[in-house]
């Protein structure tokens, strides 16, 4: 399983990102995809789901703000991020079928 996550970047707080996540080696139709964060000196934090079934969730302090998707087709999940907060900077992961990719940091400034 391989995921390459990208989109991160530095932006100012009420501005968005938009992070991809790359699947390859597992179909994401038959899989859970999920975006984890690892705030500086924290630990990993799960952000949002979207089951194989398509069903989103969120952690309540994202919940309105990011979302989730997918497109079966190109094998790609997206976590959209809007009126982002320096309490949204991390380092943003995607995982899928126990693989993890390489993070993507996302720093937003007060």
């Amino acid at each position: 399983v391989q995921l390459q996550a990208s989109g991160g970047g530095v932006v100012q707080a009420g501005e968005s990102l938009r992070l991809s996540c790359i699947v390859s080696g597992i179909n994401i139709s038959m899989r859970d995809v999920d975006w984890y964060r690892r705030a500086p000196g924290k630990q990993h934090e799960l952000v949002a789901s979207i089951t194989r079934g398509g069903s989103r969730s969120y952690r309540p302090s994202v919940q309105g703000r990011f979302t989730i998707s997918r497109d079966i087709a190109q094998n790609t999940a997206w976590l959209s991020m809007n009126n982002l907060t320096p309490e949204d900077t991390a380092v943003y992961f995607c995982t899928s079928g126990g693989g993890w990719g390489r993070g993507t940091l996302v720093t937003v400034s007060s």
